[in-house]
Order: C-alpha cells, then sequence, then structure tokens
C-alpha cells in the first residue's frame, strides 16, 4: 500500500511552477493535480482540476495535503486558512538548495526557494515566501503572509510584520522594524523603522505619500 501523501496544489501561474519543482523533489508526496480560477489547464505536466470550490470534494477524496503557491499576500493568507479550516495539512516547500539553520524556526505552508538562507534563530511564520537567493540573518522574525522577494537580503534581527511585501533587491539594516501589510519596493535600502500600511521605497527607502503613490 502506497504512503505517499497525496496533495493539491492551490494556485497555477508561475510561483506555482517553480514550487512544484521544489515538491517534486519531495518522493513521499503525490501532487494529484492544481486548483485556480484561470483557465489554464495544466501546469509543469500537472492538470488543473478546476477552482478553490473544489476543495471540499478533494478533501473527501483522501487528498489531505495542500500547499498554497499563490504570490499575492493577501489572496495566499485567505486561501490557506480556508484550506485549513476545510482540514487540509499545509506543507512547506523548502528547496534542497536552500540553507536552514537547525535553530530556525518554521511554521507551515511557507515557500523557501532554491538559494534562499535562513540563519540562526530566525522565525518564519506560517504562510511566508522566502524568495530566490534571498538571506534572513540570525534572530530575524518573518510574519505570516509576508514575501520576501528574490535577492533580498535582511540583516539580524530584523522584524517584518504581517502581510508585508520586501521587493526584489530590498537590503535591510539589522534590528528593523516593518509594519504589517507594507510594500517596501524593489532595490530599496531599509536604514529606518516603516510603519505599517504603508508604501515606501529608494535608497535610503522613505514612505511615499498616498497621492504620490498612484
Amino acid at each position: 500500500m502506497s504512503c505517499s501523501r497525496k496533495t493539491v496544489i492551490i494556485g497555477a501561474g508561475g510561483h506555482a511552477k517553480v514550487v512544484i519543482d521544489i515538491l517534486r523533489s519531495m518522493p513521499q508526496l503525490e501532487i494529484v493535480g492544481c486548483i485556480d480560477r484561470s483557465n489554464v489547464r495544466t501546469v509543469m505536466q500537472l492538470p488543473v482540476l478546476g477552482d478553490d470550490d473544489l476543495l471540499p470534494q478533494l478533501w473527501n477524496a483522501d487528498v489531505k495535503h495542500a500547499f498554497v503557491a499563490i504570490g499575492n499576500n493577501q489572496i495566499r493568507q485567505r486561501l490557506a486558512k480556508r484550506a485549513t479550516e476545510i482540514g487540509f495539512t499545509l506543507i512547506n516547500a523548502v528547496s534542497p538548495y536552500a540553507h536552514i539553520s537547525e535553530s530556525a524556526s518554521l511554521g507551515s505552508g511557507i515557500a523557501i526557494m532554491p538559494g534562499a538562507i535562513v540563519n540562526a534563530e530566525a522565525v518564519i511564520d506560517n504562510y511566508a515566501i522566502i524568495n530566490t537567493s534571498s538571506s534572513i540573518d540570525h534572530e530575524c522574525y518573518i510574519g505570516e503572509s509576508c514575501h520576501v522577494a528574490p535577492g533580498s537580503h535582511l540583516s539580524g534581527n530584523v522584524h517584518v510584520q504581517e502581510g508585508a511585501f520586501l521587493g526584489t533587491g530590498t537590503t535591510v539594516i539589522d534590528g528593523i522594524h516593518i509594519g504589517a501589510w507594507t510594500v517596501v519596493g524593489a532595490g530599496s535600502v531599509v536604514v529606518r523603522n516603516i510603519p505599517a500600511q504603508c508604501l515606501a521605497y529608494g535608497v535610503p527607502a522613505r514612505i511615499i505619500p498616498h497621492q504620490q503613490s498612484l
């Protein structure tokens, strides 16, 4: 009798393709397909089975594991919580080409991409994305549903709160706090704390008033 864990991928875009690559390196998983609201029929030779209305049916068909492979932080969080409420176990997609300290703490539903580094006593909360070749140094906290984009580098003791997005190539000096649902633009250098629910970018990163961000 097979001991494989049947798993569905929620999402069928580019982010899902990288996740599928990672999960295929885990022989204990059987990926049954993807679900998505787009018109895509297949992703990486996997069928797109339908949209998220199909989740209860999949659960009843003995698919008990899921991964939400959606880049948008709010949508990813919403679908992850819905899948959990149905009963799915959210697995982690951790690339074998990432380095994770033995003292780091990982939640569930996390993606850690190739080349990423998570150093000593860092905490990565549920549904976060640590993207390609990014680095999270010692004692950092990455909150629920955050996304640290490719090539970003966080020094030690950085705290990034729920839902924040750090764009490609962001650099953050040690001890900085970044508030919930804030967006830091690509290539920014963060040298001061940034509050919640704002847009900041530049070198050094500065908060952009709403009128200028339109």
